[in-house]
Parts: structure tokens; C-alpha cells; sequence
């Protein structure tokens, strides 16, 4: 299958899925949103595909947020629109994919490239790699799960601040707070992954899969948060601030909310 935005490679029963887009530091679109989908989908119908590794192209970004040039200008409805469809297309369904998949965080995670990290099943990230939620400078929320993964990774407390003070954190930090499982130098990132992803493959894909359902069946008391988010992100998108935050981000300039 060729793609414009992503490309997969094989390695054995390893996949490796590479978001393309190094001149908008990897930022999600909804084209490679849907791609994202196509690939997900096909490798774990695969079942030569035990892990499959999830990454950025180029030594800056795994996925630096959203493509917010694509959505400064969207109403209320097609907010709500974008978080839920995103969500059911890419962030829940990844999570929920019954092949491992492994985020090598390989720099930049913000925004939505965060929510992505966070969809996978764990995370590996390199020395270099900075990672937040800044949705809040631009007038808006995390859209894609971030204010429910977050918290249950990293604790109530610890989520708050980083998403009301739109905040990056370094990546031992990150590991520090359970966000990412370990980190390595940069240039080891990859081997590293692989190394880890060769190990899952050793093992009972049926069990694995079974496992992946059952652990995520603990974490489903806070369903409905997802739909709060949904909701309130599409809000986002009628308020002045909403405007105000993403012209200010476009212009390249400091935002100056009024607050309504």
C-alpha cells in the first residue's frame, strides 16, 4: 500500500510505521490521520506482524502536534467533528489494537504527537526528546485523549499542571513520571526498540492480544471522559480565545487572550 504522509517498513515480524512529514516536524493532518488508520489496520490483520514500532522521520520531531493551520478556522460542530472522529479513527483504535505497538519517541511529542505517544501500548524515547500538552495557549484542549491518558499515566496531580501551564517536560523527566518507560541516547533509539519489539515477537501473539484487551478493560472507568473531552473540545472552537490563540500561533506572535 503507498502512502503520502507515513511509510512502513518490514523487518521480519517487526513493522515500522514512519510518520513522513520532516517539514511540518511530523504534524498530524487528517490525511495522515487516515493513513495512520490504513496502515494500523492492515498490519494487525498480518499475522507475520507481531510488534509493530511506531516513529517520526528526522532527528527533531516523533510528532510535533496537530497541523493547526488546518483547523484555526473550524466552527464549534467541526471541532466536536475532529476530536471524534480522530479518536475513533486513530487514537482509541490504536490503543485498542490487539499487535503491540511501541512509541519510539525520537524528539518533539506535543499536542497531538503526544496524544499519539500515549495511544500506544508504551513508550521508548531518545535523550533529546521533549514532550507536553500545550493546547491551552492556543484557546483549546487536548482533542485526542490527552486529558484522559495523561492522568492515568502520570497521576491526577502531575497532568493538571502540565496541561494548564501548556508546559514541555525532558524525556527523563517523562520517565521519571512513568510517561515513557526508559530512555536512550539518541543514535540507540531505534535498535533499542527493535531489540525490545523482538522479544514481544517471541511471544503468544493470541495471549498478547488477550492482554492488551484485559489491561485496557481496567482503565474503561473513565469512559465517558472521552466524550466530556469531545464536547469540550468542540466548544473551544466558538470561544474568542480559540481565535485569538491560533491567528496569534499563525502570525507568529505571543497570544493576548480576552478570555471569552
Amino acid at each position: 500500500m503507498n502512502f503520502k504522509n507515513i511509510s512502513v517498513e518490514e523487518k521480519e515480524a517487526v513493522a515500522i510505521v514512519t510518520v513522513n512529514r520532516p517539514e511540518k516536524l511530523n504534524a498530524l493532518n487528517v490525511d495522515t490521520i487516515s493513513e495512520l488508520h490504513k496502515a494500523f489496520e492492515g498490519l494487525d490483520q498480518d499475522p507475520d506482524i507481531r510488534t509493530i514500532i511506531l516513529t517520526g522521520s528526522g532527528p527533531k520531531a516523533f510528532v510535533a502536534g496537530a497541523d493547526i493551520a488546518e483547523f484555526a478556522d473550524y466552527s464549534k460542530k467541526e471541532g466536536t467533528r475532529l476530536s471524534k472522529k480522530g479518536q475513533e479513527l486513530l487514537f482509541d483504535y490504536l490503543e485498542n489494537l490487539q499487535t503491540p505497538v511501541i512509541a519510539a519517541v525520537n524528539g518533539f511529542a506535543l499536542g497531538g504527537g503526544l496524544e499519539l505517544a500515549m495511544s500506544c501500548h508504551f513508550r521508548i524515547a531518545s535523550d533529546n526528546a521533549k514532550m507536553g500538552l500545550p493546547e491551552v495557549s492556543l484557546g483549546v484542549i487536548p482533542g485526542y485523549g490527552g486529558t484522559q491518558r495523561l492522568p492515568q499515566l502520570i497521576g491526577k496531580g502531575r497532568a493538571m499542571e502540565l496541561i494548564m501551564t501548556a508546559s514541555m517536560i525532558d524525556a527523563n523527566t517523562a520517565a521519571a513520571y512513568g510517561l515513557v518507560n526508559r530512555v536512550v541516547a539518541q543514535e540507540e533509539l531505534m535498535a533499542e526498540c527493535l531489540k525490545t519489539a523482538a522479544r514481544i515477537a517471541n511471544n503468544s501473539p493470541v495471549a498478547i492480544g488477550k492482554a492488551i484487551k484485559v489491561i485496557n478493560e481496567g482503565f474503561k472507568s473513565n469512559a465517558s471522559g472521552f466524550d466530556a473531552e469531545i464536547k469540550a473540545f468542540g466548544e473551544c472552537f466558538g470561544t474568542d480565545d480559540f481565535k485569538e490563540g491560533t491567528t496569534a500561533f499563525l502570525e507568529k506572535r505571543k497570544a493576548d487572550f480576552p478570555g471569552t
